[in-house]
């Protein structure tokens, strides 16, 4: 005997069972078209076709299809028709109206093709927001969604991309420039119209495709391949720069660390891995201090950095401090015993800040002024970002000379060493000792300039390099800094500056000698 259309939907729907037990047994054989179909909730007659004209198209549907995506507008115009029909005791097939919308009807057929059960991708920025906005007029809940899940389609300088989500799931590049300022129309599925009185609303506004005509696309282009893990031939520091102005006006925070200039490597004589940045790339979440205590120096350690977002360790912090900032001032008779370093500019407010951090992670008070007189005074926010208001230094910031530092002053190469042992000529007998701060220990010693009228001696005698010498300026200098005790200071440990690399002036002629052209 045949069966009928509903036995057969019955017989492909009843599961497999075991003839023993009774239990349900998994078919391996895939969900028919009528199983598929069965899973569309019954808002609308399934098998009823219902009229739609958008614009000067008509659209004919199956309730399935209006099913499928609901509740919506389409469902319940025509759910009202039908319960009114019935009420009224006139016939569906007649009681049933053409449902005329004016809207796009290009758009429509895609639309018509996601509620007959096909993917709908967007195509490019244009398309996406009127899929967008009439998704939210005719509010289709799964389209909406759909479109929530899709890439961000945007229009950077003069071309187009499409950006997938996951590329800004890390958490150092979100939220960001798009998930933050596109957040008015694309913020949630379930929001219609953020701002809008959806009731009595005729048709949606008019949303413009996103579009950034202000920067630069190919740039752009290289940050999402850095997002994608491909690495970027950084052409010049224009090119840097480039690439982390863009960084920063997109927010990508985490992309930034891993752009701004830096080396990191392992120094293999101070047996510990290294990392050379920039002062003004410092970031206070990225400092920490390693204690190195010895029986002499309890309270000694050194600061520690780590990219925010990207490292995932500790280096030892190499700072490097340019601009010509940086004035070094010598002891007297140019003693090394006792050096200091004065900043100037913003350079001056950076350290400050460096040194506050610095002092927080020690557990120290951020200010050494009593806290009735720092409030009579106006509060912290009122006082000098200088190192001197901070508890690791005075104004001038201690500095350590070591014979393992490189410098380059007026051009040439300097060393600890040449500073104690450089000879001139004297018609006094014997030989001057130095000491191991370098300071010149005869008082007799002579000036290094000798009139050419005084008659020279076979004998020669050794004097400081640096007598006389007052002070530097560095052009650009890379420091450690270090942790260390102290007695009678303001509190009971310090922080030094160890000279690394050094390239200093010691007088105006000094910086004309090397002052360039412009050329042209």
């Amino acid at each position: 005997m045949a069966r009928s259309a509903g036995d057969q939907l019955n017989a492909h729907a009843a599961p497999a069972t075991n003839g023993h037990m009774g239990i349900q047994q998994p078919s391996s054989q895939p969900l028919s078209t009528t199983q598929l179909i069965s899973h569309i909730p019954k808002i609308l007659p399934h098998e009823r076709v219902f009229p739609i004209q958008i614009g000067s198209e008509l659209f004919k549907l199956s309730g399935a299809s209006l099913s499928s995506d609901a509740p919506s507008y389409f469902s319940q115009y025509f759910l009202c028709q039908i319960r009114q029909a019935e009420e009224n005791g006139e016939d569906i097939s007649t009681a049933i109206r053409t449902l005329s919308i004016d809207r796009d009807p290009d758009t429509f057929k895609d639309i018509a093709l996601h509620l007959q059960g096909y993917h709908v991708k967007p195509r490019d920025a244009t398309h996406f927001v009127r899929l967008f906005a009439d998704a939210q007029f005719y509010r289709l809940p799964k389209l909406m969604s759909q479109l929530y899940e899709e890439s961000i389609f945007t229009t950077i300088g003069e071309r187009q991309f499409e950006i997938p989500r996951e590329l800004f799931s890390d958490p150092g590049n979100s939220p960001n420039f798009f998930s933050l300022g596109f957040a008015v129309f694309f913020s949630s599925p379930d929001e219609l119209f953020p701002g809008l009185d959806r009731e009595g609303l005729l048709r949606p506004p008019s949303i413009v495709p996103p579009a950034i005509p202000t920067r630069n696309g190919d740039i752009f282009a290289e940050l999402l391949n850095l997002l994608r893990g491909y690495p970027v031939n950084i052409r010049d520091e224009g090119h840097r720069a480039e690439l982390l102005r863009d960084c920063r006006y997109f927010n990508f925070k985490g992309l930034e660390q891993r752009l701004i200039p830096h080396q990191i490597s392992y120094n293999l004589a101070r047996k510990r891995h290294e990392i050379v940045l920039r002062l003004r790339d410092i970031l206070k979440s990225g400092i920490t201090v390693a204690p190195e205590p010895t029986a002499l120096n309890p309270a000694a350690g050194w600061v520690n950095y780590a990219r925010p977002f990207v490292d995932d360790k500790s280096h030892e912090l190499v700072l490097e401090i340019g601009d010509e900032s940086t004035r070094l001032q010598f002891g007297p008779n140019g003693s090394m015993s006792n050096m200091r370093a004065e900043f100037f500019g913003e350079v001056k407010t950076r350290v400050a800040k460096l040194f506050e951090v610095i002092s927080t992670k020690l557990n120290l008070s951020p200010t050494t002024q009593p806290l009735g007189l720092l409030m009579a005074q106006g509060g912290a926010s009122s006082q000098p970002a200088t190192p001197g208001n901070t508890p690791l230094s005075e104004d001038l910031v201690r500095v350590v000379m070591d014979p393992e530092a490189s410098v380059t002053l007026d051009g040439k190469t300097w060393s600890l060493e040449e500073a104690g042992n450089i000879s001139v000529p004297s018609s006094a007998g014997g030989l001057g000792t130095t000491n191991s701060g370098g300071e010149q220990n005869s008082p007799t010693a002579l000036p290094l300039s000798v009139p050419a009228s005084q008659p020279f001696s076979r004998k020669r005698r050794r004097v400081n390099m640096n007598e006389g010498l007052e002070e530097w300026i560095v052009r650009t200098g890379q420091w450690r800094l270090r942790i260390q005790g102290v007695k009678n200071g303001k509190a009971a440990i310090e922080c030094c500056l160890v000279a690394v690399k050094l390239d200093a002036m010691s007088s105006e002629h000094a910086r004309n000698v090397q002052r360039p052209f412009l050329g042209g």
